[in-house]
């Protein structure tokens, strides 16, 4: 594990094993290929009928090109780069759908998940796929475009990670179902149905991985190659502060100021792994790296070796070569050396004492403040074009100092591949445009660009196994937030992760349930947590939204508008209790209750009202006739000369 946090839980492929004490690596490196039909992946898509009035500085939607006819297929990302090192998407599989999380993932060429039939699969966030449940199951018999199992009956699939993780399976073909909200209807495709996961795979909380590289079996190849998707895809990261996202499979019109790369679809390097000599990866063109305005003293060759420069979604962080990471370092440094001299800032140590991260402290806890304290940086690209990185680009926060910051860019080993993962593309649309060899780049808020991304189309139906069918959409999955067939609901139980260790919790509790009452809209009182656990830095909160007051339900405009706040990362909490994640929520219908139960605050209101009066008329009482008894039998003054009296009791 290279250079990772302490607060990242399990960040994804290439970023564990990259650093300076460690053997280098670049990408995820395949150990065997395939190719077989389309496979295709769920989508889920943005409420219609939001408002549009906060969409950036071109004030016009993201349209899909009108240069084809082909649908697209959007789809919601989830989590965030801080906990967990990747952002996931959600699919559905077979017939009727079985849902999953995936890991969206430019390095991988293979979506796979956990089979019922693998033993050595870790617990993730969703139970196993289970071939046989699926009426349109069927797997890919040996044949001469695959690597075939021992007894040559079923096409298998293998792969490793750089992070030394590992999977493999056997391939079958189903339906793959977008989401309910999507475009692209349901397609049949090939996936890999795991029998075996190793290290941060087996360990990780998502299911899986969707691989959107090129290759025969990629979820972009496969759509493709069916001709349902122009050669297309785009992908948008949260931010520093709020997760969350967009992905786009399919063409879509660039902004007018999207900024582009060249990208080398047919880059070759020498590797017995590829081939034909073609790199899976997407490279662009990058010539020079700028801090501050200046460039960095260095051969723009340097960001050509091995693979040359490569996007990479399923990596958290980015790796410059040597001579590359040396440079950079030293001149970002310097400049913050010049704010810490101001006494502004102040280098410290990184969260985790097993790596030399370099930090520093007392700048502003807002994100969007940052380019006040460190120094912009351009990635100049080889057509002239400039890309402007944020601090938020290039660094993360300290998970033990509020206010403290660390770099975020990293050597890559000895590999000369540069290699720019998730952080550098926050709060960006990266669009690859495989048809015309270019990805571009747009600074955005993609939390936000769900909502602003253009309604088009119908909704596809969801695969039938027949004339019974009643397959649908799993519930756990907001479709437009709608929540059919829960006519009353009795209370919301959602869980919770914080980026903020119990013991640094605990005393804040009562702070954190107002926070949370207040940023979803509901009476502090109807906000209950039902238990908190410890989890390294991070805390696990379960917490439950019940009725108001005698309300025996919630009503479903209210709980559509808590899921999808909670959803979309729309609960904005203080600083101090660092960025949070929605793992799962539920619904739960009202509990069957006696007519004394449902009615118990007005009979605890007549019992406390009976008692009022009752010890009222019995003070009254007491009262008068303490006032006689002291009346007929007075205290006399004891006097020590005379004979001993004894009180009178009260």
């Amino acid at each position: 594990m290279a250079w990772a946090p302490t607060l990242i839980l399990t960040p994804m492929f290439l970023f564990l094993y990259l650093l300076q004490s460690h053997p280098a690596a670049s990408t995820a490196t395949l150990l065997h290929g395939g190719s077989h039909p389309a496979m295709v992946l769920p989508l889920y898509h943005s409420p219609p009928n939001i408002s549009t009035s906060s969409f950036s500085n071109s004030g016009r939607h993201l349209q899909r090109s009108t240069s084809n006819s082909h649908p697209s297929a959007r789809m919601r990302l989830h989590d965030d780069l801080l906990l967990n090192g990747y952002y996931t998407t959600r699919l559905w599989i077979g017939t009727p759908p079985q849902q999953f999380a995936l890991i969206v993932d430019t390095g991988s060429t293979v979506t796979y998940v956990p089979c019922a039939t693998c033993e050595q699969c870790g617990r993730h966030q969703d139970p196993k796929f289970e071939p046989d449940l699926s009426s349109t199951y069927q797997p890919v018999k040996c044949n001469l475009d695959c690597n075939c199992d021992h007894d040559r009956v079923q096409c298998v699939y293998e792969r490793q990670y750089a992070e030394m993780s590992s999977s493999s399976g056997v391939l079958g073909e189903d339906i793959l179902s977008f989401g309910n909200q999507s475009e692209l209807v349901p397609q049949r495709a090939v996936f890999g149905c795991e029998n075996l996961e190793t290290g941060d795979l087996y360990t990780q909380h998502a299911d899986g991985i969707m691989g959107l590289g090129r290759g025969d079996l990629s979820v972009v190849d496969q759509l493709v190659e069916k001709g349902v998707i122009s050669d297309s895809f785009s992908l948008c990261y949260g931010g520093m502060d709020i997760g969350g996202g967009a992905m786009v499979l399919g063409d879509i019109s660039p902004p007018a100021n999207m900024v582009f790369a060249h990208s080398d679809p047919v880059r070759r390097y020498v590797l017995k792994k590829f081939r034909d000599g073609n790199s899976p990866y997407y490279n662009i063109n990058l010539k020079a790296i700028r801090v501050a305005g200046k460039p960095l003293p260095l051969n723009p060759r340097v960001f050509d070796g091995k693979h040359g420069t490569v996007l990479d979604s399923g990596t958290t962080y980015a790796y410059l070569p040597e001579a590359a990471f040396v440079a950079f370092k030293d001149a970002s440094t310097f400049l913050v050396q010049i704010m810490i001299e101001l006494q502004s800032l102040k280098q410290i140590r990184g969260p985790d004492p097993n790596y030399h991260d370099i930090c520093f402290s007392g700048a502003s806890s807002d994100a969007s403040q940052l380019s006040n304290t460190f120094p912009a940086v351009e990635m100049v690209f080889g057509n002239g074009q400039k890309l402007l990185l944020s601090p938020e680009n290039y660094l993360f926060r300290h998970s033990k100092v509020r206010g403290a910051y660390c770099l975020g860019i990293f050597q890559n080993g000895k590999d000369p591949t540069t290699l720019l993962g998730g952080i550098v593309v926050r709060n960006t649309l990266v669009m690859y445009d495989r048809e015309h060899s270019k990805i571009g780049f747009w600074k955005t808020n993609c939390s936000e660009l769900w909502e602003r991304l253009q309604e088009t189309g119908t909704p596809p139906q969801v695969p039938s196994s027949g004339k019974n069918s009643s397959a649908k959409l799993p519930p756990n999955e907001p479709s437009n937030y709608a929540l059919p067939g829960v006519l009353r609901i009795g209370q919301i139980t959602f869980d919770m992760s914080l980026s903020i260790n119990y013991s640094n919790l605990e005393p804040h509790i009562p702070e954190l349930t107002e926070f949370i009452a207040h940023e979803l809209d509901v009476n502090t009182s109807q906000v209950h947590l039902l238990n908190v656990t410890s989890k390294g830095d991070s805390s696990l909160i379960t917490w439950a939204i019940f009725p108001l007051g005698s309300a025996n339900y919630i009503s479903n405009d209210t709980a559509i508008s808590i899921i999808s706040q909670l959803a979309e990362h729309r609960v904005h909490l203080p600083d101090t209790f660092g960025n949070y994640k929605l793992l799962q929520w539920k619904i739960e219908p009202p509990a069957k209750r006696r007519w004394w139960q449902q009615q118990y605050l007005v009979a605890v209101l007549a019992i406390t009202i009976t008692m009022i009066v009752g010890l009222s008329a019995y003070g009254i009482w007491w009262f008068l006739w303490r006032q006689r008894q002291q009346t007929v039998n007075s205290y006399k003054p004891v006097d020590t000369a005379g004979p001993e009296q004894e009180l009178q009791p009260l």
